[in-house]
């Protein structure tokens, strides 16, 4: 009889493609974890793991088992969270992702969650839109905080949440205390500092410069937004951020943050999950308070 453990080993194994990450990610030893899989071989008769110096990715026989177990494990997860419901609680863990510029949103809903329903751990994890896509396929995310444009559809929930804009990030003695907006011809004037280019922010930013014909001035790049926002105050650069992050933070001493207009692009960010009955009671609870909000 094959175990939910042994379900949960194979699906990390398949997701790390390594034998270390994938133990470290399911809190064991690399001996304990390779010896319950050589166990699991032993029991069925088959190979599962293709062997050599390295992990070297599954047999079929093995790739069938864990498509299957991503299905066995999210409803046993149900299953676990409808019987907490039927006692009249929310409880559990709740794993989200979120692209980088949608990070403040998130925190923001889960900070609601968490007084709608103080027994539910939320876990919020910060990565890029194609990661988010294959994390909720794989099951290792509940939901996902991202571009609605990113996601493949096929079986799979949006949710709309808002749309992304963006506001220049600057000194006042950089732009000058009376200006209330900034086109992206004098933004491309600038010296600047953006998220790294494989981010998808930042193909966002440089598809919107390429179609205006704008070669703008980059300085830095970084993986987040923190280091371009702390060049920003020391006014040796000017940034451009996310409109929904800027107003979560509030005002920085010294600095303006100005609507980036000619043209005004907006990016639809939505919730997405992977459709499933029954859906998650969580996921229903974090649905419920982003209606909540809207209303």
């Amino acid at each position: 009889m094959i175990e939910l453990k042994d379900l949960q080993l194979l699906t990390a194994l398949a997701r790390h493609r390594h034998f270390a990450k994938a133990a470290e990610a399911c809190h064991m030893s690399q001996p304990a974890f390779s010896m319950r899989i050589r166990s699991l071989e032993d029991k069925l008769g088959l190979s599962i793991v293709r062997r050599g110096n390295r992990f070297q990715g599954l047999t079929g026989e093995g790739q069938m088992i864990v498509d299957r177990a991503r299905g066995i494990l999210d409803d046993a997860k149900a299953l676990d969270q409808e019987i907490a419901a039927a006692r009249g609680e929310v409880t559990g863990a709740l794993v989200i992702g979120a692209v980088p510029t949608a990070t403040s949103y998130a925190a923001k809903l889960i900070d609601q969650l968490h007084q709608a329903h103080p027994r539910l751990l939320v876990r919020l994890e910060v990565t890029t839109s194609l990661t988010i896509q294959q994390r909720l396929y794989d099951g290792t995310l509940d939901a996902g905080v991202t571009y609605s444009d990113s996601v493949v559809q096929e079986n799979m929930s949006l949710l709309p949440l808002y749309d992304e804009t963006y506001v220049l990030l600057a000194t006042q003695d950089m732009l000058g205390s009376h200006a209330t907006s900034i086109s992206w011809a004098d933004a491309a004037k600038l010296p600047l500092s953006l998220l790294e280019p494989q981010m998808q922010n930042r193909r966002i930013l440089d598809r919107i410069f390429a179609d205006l014909d704008l070669r703008p001035e980059v300085m830095s790049e970084s993986t987040g937004f923190m280091a371009s926002m702390v060049m920003a105050r020391g006014g040796s650069v000017a940034t451009i951020l996310p409109r929904a992050l800027v107003e979560a933070l509030g005002p920085i001493e010294g600095t303006l943050a100005l609507p980036l207009v000619d043209p005004e692009p907006a990016r639809p960010i939505c919730l997405a999950s992977v459709e499933r009955q029954p859906e998650l009671t969580t996921l229903r609870a974090l649905k419920s308070v982003i209606a909540a909000a809207a209303s």
